[in-house]
């Protein structure tokens, strides 16, 4: 869908009109896939704007770099100041926040050392990213022929730009397949993740979902689901999934800060036992958007109110 323009972008340190966040095209992480992001939600709550669990997410980007060896030239604080920043410079209520860290122009060639590493921060409206029916009716998923990369292959872990490139592989057979979402397996056979979501199962009461090791990314939402389960007094379990775990599931669905909570309602053709949005998923579902818009006090640890951030 097309990115509908904001004003403004931060690019390391400034905020710049929308239509001049260029690079050259020449920038090592155009030709490399050389750069780790994040994908982060601001939710419109009584108090204003609030980013959804921000210095997770800059933890997390911070633990990618890491990785690949890049050195982000800015702190922590730094980037989280920023993100709320260009949200207050765009007027934004909600939005989707996307910081991106990239290896830039400079240096060709496989050793990425010798380029700078650039920094950006751009938020834009996006609504439910597999659809708002989605978020009631379910979507159809079509395990991929494609594969998760190995943990000795490219490191799953880390939020890498290039190791998209296998995801979207997997979404545009999907598509072209007439589904909503690919899920895709591991080497050994075990479910790891969708395109860009994490996976769920409810069988009998308990949720399960892969572990890390299986090679499913650290999920910001995911976590979040999780905590969220266990204090509604459900058991959640990780350990690997197969497809027969799919085929026979009570419930499944995605969970990411684009997708947020996503039911699925078939995989393979195959339908869920409530084929939607089972009783499960509604309940957690409803409560993390409930969380996100701060309405549990419980969980207001997870969000950063913008208009009560410090300004710099």
């Amino acid at each position: 869908m097309p990115i509908p323009p904001t004003e403004k972008i931060w690019m390391d340190g400034e905020l710049v009109a929308w239509e001049d966040a260029t690079i050259h095209v020449l920038t090592h992480g155009l030709h490399y896939g050389s750069g780790v992001f994040e994908g982060i939600r601001a939710y419109r709550t009584t108090r204003g704007p609030s980013v959804f669990r921000l210095t997770d997410h800059i933890r997390r980007l911070f633990r990618s770099a890491h990785v690949y060896h890049m050195q982000i030239p800015f702190s922590a604080e730094e980037l989280c100041d920023a993100t709320v920043e260009t949200i207050r410079a765009n007027g934004m209520q909600e939005c989707y926040i996307r910081p991106l860290v990239y290896r830039g122009y400079g240096e060709m060639g496989l050793n990425p050392l010798p380029a700078p590493v650039n920094v950006s921060i751009a938020v834009w409206p996006w609504g439910v990213y597999l659809g708002e029916e989605s978020l009631e009716s379910g979507v159809r998923a079509k395990i991929s022929s494609w594969k998760r990369t190995d943990h000795n292959v490219l490191p799953p872990g880390a939020k890498a730009t290039g190791q998209y490139i296998g995801s979207g592989l997997a979404k545009v057979e999907a598509l072209h397949g007439g589904y909503d979402e690919a899920i895709l397996l591991n080497h050994a056979g075990y479910v790891t993740d969708g395109s860009g979501e994490n996976v769920f199962v409810v069988k009998e009461g308990v949720l399960y979902t892969p572990p890390f090791s299986a090679g499913c990314l650290d999920g910001i939402t995911r976590d979040s689901i999780m905590v969220v389960a266990r204090d509604q007094g459900y058991e959640v379990v990780e350990r690997n999934l197969s497809r027969f775990d799919l085929y026979t599931a009570d419930e499944a669905f995605f969970t990411g800060t684009a997708a947020e909570v996503a039911p699925i309602r078939e995989v393979d053709d195959r339908p869920m036992g409530f084929s939607g949005r089972g009783p499960v998923t509604k309940e957690l579902q409803e409560t993390f958007f409930a969380a996100a818009r701060g309405e549990i006090d419980r969980y207001a640890r997870w969000l950063t109110l913008v208009e009560d951030a410090p300004s710099h």
